[in-house]
């Protein structure tokens, strides 16, 4: 594969390139064309790897792309990615264009990169996938059949996405789903994740007077929907980091103490993970590490937050709304619509008669474990290990893929979470980029996998 990458790569530039140009951002509707586009050049590409088949499937949202490529082998390889992305705001912060893919230089540490909105979170690592399978396929190594689901709705939740793969369960049947859209613990430490939290995802909206008020004439005597909005976040948590909802924690699963020592033998530097953050100190809930904390355990955080004036100068209003954005990530058997559901009980229960508070649930989904004694995992873990030269770290992560857990039920067979993005790559923020280094090596583990699995 090394002597194929090298041989190729300005070919594989251009083709990723073509893909990462495509604002494909499922959130704005204004970009619904270019999520077609970008379907449409999946299929191109599937095709031109060796795909007997590829298609742009209509669901109930975005399109999905199906192909594959049937060999008549016992076992069959379904490959799950998102060719979705965050939207690229705020524009100032990133020093190229967002949608303009390049090849520079890490500032930090020299290396060469790919800097583009969806250069890691996923186009860059669903295109390693196809490069694997297209050299598997010309050199002759492919036995297995090759089934490719790529969606265009991840990032807001995947709403769409399970009835279709209940509607053509039989066409999806295969005996694991293979997904790049996962980080490592570190650029040191390769790891594959043996599970993800859940999510759910709500928005806030508080309401107080019928109109905008004169803070001079109004203010002292009307309650500020700011102000109480404040209040009710303030309130859903206490002192130990724990949230305040009754009954959020009823599913929660409490890790053994071996289980925990097991987690914390990753590789974990906490100064080097302040100084990455330029934070003086980190926070969360009490008697559990940072590794503990965005792997095993829940949590609630404000994702944004807005109402009143906001604009240059002053203007003396106190505001009739105030929103906010509210993401919980759950862990495994914690029900994503039973939270939503104590979230919603629980701010109707304690907001105070002088507010209207209205919560709409955005998007949710649960969390899963994926067993290490698979031979998907032990084929996966070989590869890695062949290519970084050290075994791969087990490991949970802290994000959503909330999809996931639906195939997982629907399907009856298990993901394998096979990821090379790093923590430097910066995924959802400005100047998301994707080390070459990472990108190669992508594909070199994953046209092992084919070959131990």
């Amino acid at each position: 594969m090394k002597n194929y990458i090298q041989e190729n790569k300005d070919r594989f530039f251009q083709e990723l390139f073509s893909l990462l140009r495509i604002p494909s951002v499922s959130a704005k509707p204004e970009h619904k064309q270019d999520m077609y586009r970008c379907a449409e050049r999946l299929v191109e590409l599937l095709k031109e790897a060796g795909a007997d088949q590829a298609g742009v499937y209509e669901t109930a949202g975005h399109p999905v792309v199906f192909g594959h490529k049937d060999i008549g082998a016992p076992q069959t390889v379904l490959v799950y990615g998102h060719y979705d992305v965050q939207p690229p705001e705020p524009l100032e912060k990133w020093r190229t264009d967002p949608f303009e893919p390049v090849i520079a230089k890490d500032p930090a540490t020299g290396e060469e990169a790919i800097y583009a909105r969806g250069a890691n979170d996923d186009k860059g690592q669903l295109f390693m996938h196809m490069k694997a399978f297209e050299f598997l396929l010309r050199s002759g190594k492919l036995r297995h059949n090759v089934k490719f689901i790529f969606e265009g709705e991840e990032e807001i939740g995947s709403p769409s996405l399970p009835a279709w793969v209940k509607e053509h369960k039989k066409l999806l049947k295969s005996d694991v789903i293979l997904v790049s859209d996962t980080t490592m613990i570190s650029d040191k430490v390769p790891s594959l994740n043996c599970g993800m939290r859940g999510l759910a995802y709500l928005e806030v909206k508080v309401t107080g007077p019928n109109k905008d008020l004169h803070s001079g004439h109004y203010g002292g005597a009307v309650a500020n929907p700011i102000n109480e909005l404040c209040a009710l976040i303030a309130s859903l948590h206490h002192k130990n980091g724990r949230v305040a909802i009754p009954g959020f924690y009823d599913d929660v699963v409490r890790l053994g103490k071996k289980d925990r020592e097991m987690l914390n033998r990753a590789p974990f530097d906490l100064q080097e993970y302040k100084e990455f953050l330029d934070i003086a100190d980190v926070k969360g809930e009490k008697g559990y590490t940072t590794i503990e904390r965005t792997a095993i355990r829940p949590c609630l955080d404000v994702c944004g937050i807005w109402g009143g004036y906001t604009g240059t100068g002053a203007k003396t209003v106190l505001p009739s709304v105030a929103y906010a954005k509210v993401s919980m990530r759950l862990v495994p058997w914690q029900s994503s619509e039973k939270i939503t559901k104590l979230f919603q009980e629980h701010l109707q229960r304690i907001a105070p008669p002088y507010v209207k508070v209205e919560v709409t649930p955005f998007e949710g989904g649960d969390g899963f474990l994926i067993p290490m004694s698979s031979p998907a995992y032990k084929a996966a873990s070989r590869a890695m290990s062949e290519v970084y030269g050290k075994e791969p770290v087990p490991a949970r992560g802290g994000g959503s893929i909330a999809i996931l857990a639906d195939m997982q039920r629907i399907l009856g067979i298990d993901p394998l979470l096979m990821g090379f993005g790093l923590e430097r790559d910066t995924i959802h923020s400005p100047n998301e980029s994707y080390l070459l280094r990472q990108l190669f090596a992508g594909m070199e583990s994953i046209a092992l996998f084919y070959q131990y699995y």
